[in-house]
């Protein structure tokens, strides 16, 4: 049984939780990732707003959907009490296209007294590379 990670944060239980978010993040699975959010965890992910566990599944449902073969990578950037900041890069390809894509973005994290995300503020950026770029497999 995993132990709960839960602020306030040290540099060691937020090393850990944003290793425990990239490897959930990494199964591509929208119930395993919901499960580290708050019923009513308020996400921002570029220009869409949106409340609720069940939102955060239907757009994780979404994103795979159109981002095949997601491999991401998340470094810690700060912490205080209860925030986490993280950058992240992540690889995909496009479901339409076929196109390779890497996006990089900054991630703001707010957690409740329980460990489970309340506030998730995403920004990211996506540009086209060649397979053979790929850094993440």
């Amino acid at each position: 049984m995993q132990k709960k990670i839960a602020p306030p944060f040290s540099l060691e239980t937020a090393l850990a939780k944003v290793k425990a978010a990239e490897d959930a993040w990494n199964s591509r699975d929208p119930e395993r990732v919901a499960l580290a959010y708050t019923i009513d965890s308020q996400w921002r992910n570029r220009t869409e707003f949106f409340t609720g566990r069940d939102a955060v599944k239907d757009f994780l449902r979404r994103k795979w959907a159109k981002e095949l073969d997601y491999r991401l990578m998340k470094e810690l950037w700060a912490y205080t009490d209860n925030r986490i900041s993280v950058r992240f890069e992540y690889e995909w390809r496009d479901a339409d296209s076929g196109q390779w894509m890497r996006t990089h973005g900054n991630e703001h994290w707010e957690f409740d007294e329980d460990g489970l995300m309340k506030r998730r503020d995403m920004s990211a950026n996506d540009y086209p590379i060649e397979e053979n770029e790929r850094k993440y497999r």
